[in-house]
This record gives C-alpha cells, structure tokens and sequence, in this order.
C-alpha cells in the first residue's frame, strides 16, 4: 500500500474538497495522511477514513505564517514515510517541491484557486511577487497538475505551459436528507433563510447583504455560516446599521454537518466581487452545496456560474451589489413561491449532473499511475 501525503494549510475542518480526494485516494488503495494547521479556536476532528495531523505554528498569518509551515512542513515530509506528495495551492508547493526534490518522490499539485489573484493581494504587489517568483520557478516543472475549473485551468496552460486537467469542486450526491430545525437558531416557522456559507473574506458581497436587511420587507433572517477575516467586522456593521436581529452568524461549521444546515435555506447567496481574476473564474463550493440541497441560488454573473445557471435554470443572478437593489432581489425571489419551486425542480438535474460520483472517475485518472 502506497503512502500519501497530503497538504494544506488550513485546520482541516471545513475543507470539503480535500476531504473528497482523501476519501477517493483510500477508495484507490493508498495509505492517506492529511496534514493541516491547528488554530487557537479550531473544533476538534471527527474520525475519517483516513489518518490526519494538525500542527501548532508560532504564527497565525502573514509571511512568517507562511514561512513557519512551509519550513515545518519540509522536515514532516523529509522525515516521515510516504510515495506521493500532493500539495494544495501555492501556499504549500514549496515545501513539497524540494521534499520530492531532496526523495526522489512524485508529486501531484491541486489549484483550488488563482492564488495569486485572490483580493487580498490587491494590493500588497511585493506579496504578489514573492509568490510568482515561487511559482515561476517549481510550477514549469510540474509534471501532474489539475484546478478547479476549466478557467483557471487555461490560465496556468497559457502561463507556463503544463497539462493542467481540471477536477471540479463538485460535492458528493446527497438524497434524502432532513434539515436542521430552525428552531435551533432562534428562527420561526414562518420567516424565511437567506443564507450564505463558507469564508467570511472581503468583496463576497456580505457587507451590502448585511445593509440589505434594512430594507428587506419579506419575514426573513440572513444566516452566515463560517468565518474569515471580516467576521468581527460584519457583526459590528449588523449592529451600527440595527439589523442585527435579522442576520445570525453560526460560526464554523464542519463540513459532515453543513448539508443539514443548507437545506434550511430558501435562498442561497454566491454575490462574490469581479475584483480579481480568482474571483472573476471562481466556481465556489458553497454554489456547488445550494445544488445539491435543492436551494435555488442568487449569484453574481461570474463566467463558471453563469453558465450553471442559465443552463439549468436554477436561480437568478444579480446586476449589483447596491444594498436596495439586493434587497429588492431578495423580495421578488422570497415572494414567488411558484417560481422557487420550478428552481428546486430544476435543481434534480443539476444536482444528478454535478456531483463528486462523476467527477471522481477523472481524479481516478490522475492518480492511477501512482497506485
């Protein structure tokens, strides 16, 4: 049995994508180990099928974040057993590229984004170059590489020449399942869920959602589930701005509990910014999970979810991110009820379509030669 290792730095608790090829890797007959970052307020791990490792760093952001796991990361791998190394984003190939380099050891690379084009670089150009320097360097020398989407796929063909496949974000098939009582977030029977889920990070259209509920008219409640960087921020806003009854922030939630929580939702937002190339191509997990919980979904007219909607007629996408026009979206949605029933109808198909069942025979491919 070949032993694997797999890297991200993340705390492993809310990465669906990862834990999806983890669990096809086992299914192949590899000997998986998951390495990750434990946070100061990281929910504790439930058991997998594989085995799992988080690391304590001294830093919690920045470059010597960055510099800490990588440099903790290459002595783990140096000294630990394993046949294939599989690094996920930018963030972690370093320390994988010269631990394959010093063993002799393949290695696999996962985009799950443009790194270099999330908005948190926008304006950091000396951050941005360090890590093209980085990636100029080890990426033309990869031999196995795939992304998430068929767009940012093209872009690192066109960059440095790669045969990049690509392995969407879908999540598994799911059939029959009960959602969560809304009772347990204080939210009555009658009043509808408008719902966002995943990172709490800047231009994902949240600050304007949270606004939007001053002028909402609809019996409804905003549900954010996650965290990120802004997160103290949106509360505060949902304070100053007196909505704050009306949008719940969950906290993280593990990912083997998310679908419960999802089907609550009437609506289900994916309102990120065109402010950067990573943005602009995203195809994001949390549009994927609407999907499969039958949520019709609300979406800016980003190129990989435009034509998910429009070809499955799955829900509306809006013009801006002005908080009386997201309003004024979220009441017509809420209040045509015939409609929302069409989107989940229409849902079926998409859901059967886009599903982890599917996309796995390609990730198959991609590893076989290694097995």
């Amino acid at each position: 049995m070949k032993h694997v290792i797999i890297s991200v730095t993340n705390d492993l608790v809310t990465d669906q994508r990862v834990d999806r090829v983890c669990n096809t890797l086992v299914k192949m007959g590899f000997d998986v180990l998951l390495v990750g970052r434990r946070r100061k307020q990281s929910l504790p791990l439930k058991p997998r099928q594989y085995r799992m490792k988080r690391m304590r760093l001294m830093f919690s952001k920045g470059p010597c974040f960055y510099a800490d796991y990588n440099i903790r990361l290459f002595f783990f791998l140096l000294f630990h057993k394993v046949g294939l190394l599989i690094s996920n984003d930018l963030d972690t190939l370093l320390a994988n590229y010269l631990a394959s380099k010093f063993r002799q050891l393949p290695l696999v690379h996962d985009c799950h984004e443009y790194f270099r084009g999330v908005p948190e670089l926008n304006e950091r150009p000396g951050t941005t170059r360090a890590w093209k320097k980085i990636e100029d360097h080890i990426f033309p020398k990869l031999c196995s590489v795939y992304a998430v989407n068929a767009s940012i796929a093209t872009i690192y063909r066109k960059e440095y020449g790669n045969d990049v496949k690509v392995i969407r974000n879908v999540p598994s098939r799911k059939e029959n399942s009960l959602a969560k009582n809304r009772s347990d977030l204080g939210i009555p029977e009658d009043h509808k869920i408008i719902l966002y889920q995943g990172a709490v990070n800047i231009d994902r259209g949240l600050e304007e959602a949270i606004l939007a509920m001053k002028f909402v008219r609809e019996k409804a409640f905003l549900v954010i589930i996650g965290t990120g960087d802004i997160i103290d921020q949106l509360k505060n806003l949902a304070i100053e701005e007196g909505v704050s009854e009306k949008v719940i922030f969950t906290g993280p939630v593990a990912f083997e509990d998310l679908h419960e929580y999802t089907l609550m939702a009437d609506i289900g937002l994916s309102i990120e910014k065109d402010v950067s190339l990573n943005y602009h191509f995203c195809l994001p997990n949390k549009f994927l999970d609407y999907i499969q919980a039958r949520v019709p979904v609300l979406v800016s007219p980003l190129p990989e979810m435009k034509v998910i909607v429009e070809k499955y007629r799955i829900g509306e996408m809006i013009e801006s991110h002005d908080p009386q026009y997201l309003a004024t979206k979220f009441d017509s949605m809420l209040g045509q009820a015939e409609k929302l029933s069409l989107f989940r109808e229409n849902m079926q198909k998409a859901a059967n379509d886009l599903c982890w069942e599917n996309e796995e025979q390609e990730l198959m491919n991609i590893y076989r030669p290694y097995v």
